[in-house]
């Protein structure tokens, strides 16, 4: 396993960030977990998708609109990820462990597994974010190209045309083979997966059964396979499209950094860890609230990397404080004021990545 280490000697600037973030809870009298606004959201789009899915099976309706609830569906199932399961899994949703691990397993009813994405995302991505040869978000693929220290290939040259259906089919590869890559191979990257008790390796095998009843066996029974062939790839697309863009937006972009492990296995990087989360990172849109409520604060994403343990209905409020801290310590604080702007600068990075080596 390649090492990497920060310079957390001292920590001035977390140190000094956190006391300010700690202040605020303490003189408002609030929890760092979800409040009211995040169980709203809850009992909004649990309910929705639900309805959504028994309308596919149950209500008739012309060609057109069932392909539009399907991708409506997927949008919701995105927006359920966003906003219930990555609070959840990170431990934020609320104070009391049984019902983080209840809601974690939003995840597992979309078809991936909780075990496995705690460690992928909490554990590793968290540590370090665009770190190539450790971070799985940026994984070394022959069809992407996310940083310049991956090898070129003459596909490349095309990559910020052909990435939006490589994007289109993330949630398929994401439940049908990247978690199951991940589970027998135990180890993510470079890193050794954390052992599964019997019980985390009965809820894999159970989650993917069930999985396949409700999403192809129930289906099929009630619609057929040429209507379940045609829904099941709808919402899919919106849904892995959507998981996809909104993740690419938080790192792979415009002036985030980026730094790969070395030919000798370790890498150290010259500066604390929560300096260098900063730039690896990047908000965007932080001034729009539907985009924020249907992304569950992923826009604020500096935040995110710097509090994964707060609930992200709280990052509108912190945004200030670590603008300010930024501003005190000359550290680069990226941000786009809109998501136009933010994807127009992804696909940038993107053609610039696919660019031959001179």
């Amino acid at each position: 396993m390649p090492k990497v280490h920060f310079n957390n000697k001292e920590k001035v600037f977390f140190s000094s960030l956190k006391f300010s973030v700690d202040e605020y809870f303490e003189k408002n009298q609030l929890k760092k977990t979800g409040n009211g606004e995040l169980y709203l959201k809850s009992a909004i789009l649990i309910p929705a998708a639900i309805i959504l899915y028994c309308l596919l099976l149950f209500l008739k309706m012309p060609p057109f609109a069932s392909v539009l609830i399907c991708g409506i569906f997927g949008f919701v199932l995105a927006c359920i990820g966003f906003n219930i399961m990555h609070d959840a899994c990170h431990g934020s949703y609320s104070g009391e462990k049984n019902i983080n691990d209840i809601m974690g397993y939003s995840l597992n009813a979309l078809g991936g597994n909780a075990f496995i994405w705690k460690f992928k995302h909490n554990i590793i991505h968290h540590t370090y974010p665009n770190v190539d040869g450790m971070d799985d978000d940026i994984a070394k693929s022959p069809l992407i190209r996310q940083c310049t220290t991956q090898k070129w290939l003459p596909v490349h040259k095309f990559q910020h045309i052909y990435v939006l259906l490589v994007y289109a089919i993330t949630s398929m590869a994401w439940v049908f083979i990247m978690d199951f890559n991940k589970y027998f191979k135990k180890k993510i990257v470079s890193t050794t997966l954390q052992k599964m008790d019997t019980k985390e390796h009965f809820i894999f095998w159970a989650s993917k059964f069930l999985y396949l009843l409700f999403y192809i066996i129930i289906p099929v029974y009630f619609v057929g396979w040429k209507h379940w062939a045609v829904g099941v790839r709808s919402f899919n697309i919106v849904m892995g499209f959507t998981l996809a863009i909104v993740l690419q937006l938080a790192h792979a972009v415009e002036d985030a950094k980026f730094e790969h492990v070395g030919s000798n296995g370790s890498l150290n990087i010259q500066e604390e860890w929560a300096i260098y989360q900063v730039r690896a990172t990047a908000n965007f849109a932080t001034k729009n609230r539907i985009i924020s409520w249907f992304l569950g604060g992923l826009n604020f994403q500096v935040e995110h990397h710097l509090f994964p343990k707060i609930s992200h209905v709280h990052y509108r409020a912190l945004n200030g404080i670590v603008k300010q801290k930024c501003l005190q310590y000359n550290i680069a604080y990226n941000e786009f004021p809109t998501m136009q702007k933010a994807v127009a600068s992804h696909f940038k990075m993107m053609k610039e990545f696919g660019k031959k080596p001179s």
